[in-house]
This record gives structure tokens, sequence and C-alpha cells, in this order.
């Protein structure tokens, strides 16, 4: 059976590229883009668009009866970085935009639910390197802590009433389509646009800081496998961990410089540099590479070749 698709915050910087990638592999009317806004114009007019507020869940009861949406894409969040500045807000975003889609689904309105997580969930007691697929898990930021109780949701919506919902631990996400959204990563897409603007960067991370990492196109690459992977074989109910890459300031500083050799970085770490150190440095994905063959495809030269090479097309710079 052809899906038939809702994205809840297709405007964001996952959930923008998650719509396209699905508008090229499913009939164009199976895809309904959704957010808050028109603001995303390309998106608005590449393909069905709704607006619908995540936390109001009559808007999302009607484009779901709507459209006889089946599969939601749960994108709506605030990050780390922002999340900080507008604690309450981030947790009533956050949850009650969980609770709306897992409501519908045990309902029996939606049959399948990807809602991401991410390695805020983990704290400065989880282990910093290879961190498991269970381990200590006690965040020390509002994102982090709406995540790690967002995970239990599922797992007890599945196990409580069948809810089909399926989920990942998103690392750091580097895209050259879309601008950071108020993550504690966001330097590492920051860096990129710098170097080629003004050939330095100040970043608001140490140099040392090491954090795991991820390009677009493996975030989205992981997000359609998991949600297209037999039922049988999701067998962690919660989210699982997924990696890629991990590095550090001064190591994607130096990559860049391969391509741009005056390129040059200070430092002046700020309140996320404590946000960071709370995250783990590289983890551990051996469960879902065994139960649904995930497989990351970038490496950090990969990536930074990736980023300068589109970054200056789209300013019409030679590369």
């Amino acid at each position: 059976m052809i899906p038939k698709i809702l994205i809840i915050g297709a405007g964001g910087q996952i959930g923008s590229e998650l719509t396209q990638k699905l508008r090229s592999i499913y009939p164009a009317n199976n895809v309904i883009a959704s957010d808050i806004s028109y603001n995303n114009i390309e998106l608005v007019n590449s393909g069905i668009f709704e607006i619908v507020d995540a936390q109001d869940f009559s808007s999302v009861k009607i484009c779901v009866e709507k459209y006889q949406i089946n599969t939601i894409y749960l994108m709506a969040a605030m990050l780390s970085a922002t999340g900080e500045k507008f604690p309450r807000k981030a947790w009533e975003l956050n949850m009650e935009s969980l609770f709306h889609v897992l409501d519908l689904a045990k309902e029996g309105f939606i049959k399948k639910v990807f809602w991401p997580s991410s390695i805020a969930v983990f704290g400065p007691t989880t282990p910093k390197e290879n961190t498991p697929q269970c381990t200590i898990m006690e965040p020390a930021t509002v994102y982090g802590i709406t995540k790690e109780v967002g995970e239990h949701w599922c797992e007890y919506y599945h196990k409580q009433y069948g809810v089909d919902i399926r989920s990942l631990r998103y690392p750091g996400i580097i895209s050259w389509k879309t601008m950071p959204g108020g993550g504690t990563t966001d330097y590492a897409v920051e860096i990129y646009h710098k170097a080629i603007a003004e050939k330095k960067y100040e970043c608001f991370l140490s140099e040392d800081t090491e954090l795991p990492m991820m390009f677009m196109d493996d975030a989205i690459k992981a997000t359609i496998a998991i949600m297209d992977a037999k039922p049988e074989d999701i067998k962690v109910k919660s989210s699982y961990n997924i990696s890629a890459v991990s590095f550090t300031p001064k190591q994607i500083a130096k990559s860049i410089q391969k391509y741009i050799p005056e390129f040059t970085i200070s430092y002046n770490p700020d309140f996320r540099q404590k946000i960071a150190d709370s995250w783990p440095k590289c983890i551990d994905d051996t469960r879902a590479r065994e139960d649904w063959g995930w497989k990351h495809s970038f490496s950090l030269d990969d990536i930074t070749r990736e980023m300068l090479t589109n970054l200056k097309a789209k300013v019409k710079q030679p590369v």
C-alpha cells in the first residue's frame, strides 16, 4: 500500500529536505507538507501544503481526515539552544505535538508514525565514548528532557495500544540547503557559510569539543529506511542510536582549509558549551545497523566537499 503522508513541521531544517525527498519517491498527492506559516515558498509551491498547528489537536486531526493520512512524520520541535531561552514553550511544543499524534494513532486514524529523538537525551553522567543504545540518560537541557520523556511515551503507546511509532536519536545535522534551527551543533553549518563569505569564523564551542554529526543526506536516508523497515525488524521501541562521524571544531576547520587555505577560526564559547559538554563524543549504533541495515555514507571530508561546492554554487562563486 502506498502511504498517504503528512509531514508536520515541514518547514524546518530536516522537515523541508525530508518533504522534498518523499515527494520524489511517492505520487505528488500522497505527500502533504504542513507548518504554521507559508514562509518556505519552495515547499509551498512544490506540492500540497496546509497550515497546521502541531499544538492544536483539532488542527492536526482535520488535516489527517481531509487527506486520509495514514503516516505522519512529526518534525515540529523547539531545539536545544532555543529551548534553553524558552523552556516552557519548548516543553509545550515538543510534548503536546507528540501526544496529539500518538492519540490519533491510538484511535486508529494513523497507522505509522515517525518521531525524531536526539543525542540530547544523554547527559553529563552518560558514557562519552561509544555511547550504548541502553545507558544512563540524565539530560541537562529542556530539549533533552522532552526527548527522553517522549521516548518513554512512544514505547508506552506501542506496548499498551500497539502504535507503530519509529524513532531515531539524531546527532548534529549538517546541510547546505537550509539554515540552522537553534541547535547546539549549529556551528557545523554556520562555519561553512562563514568560510565562503568571510574566510573566518568565531566558534561558540571550544576547539576540542567533539560531537556526533551527520550529513543531511544520511539523516534523510536513515529516516526513510526505518520507516520502510518491516515491523518485526524494529526491535527498539523507544528510539534508535544512529551515528555517522564525530569531530571537533578544530578538525572541521582543518577540513575546510584543504579547500580554502586562508580560512581561520577563533573560539569564544558561550552558554552552548555547557550543553555540548553534557553530550557524548561518539555513538554506538550497532542495533540500528543490525536490526534494519543502517549504514552511513558521508565522512567529514565528504561533508566539507559537498557543503563548500553547493554553497559556492548558491552564491555563484567558482568552486
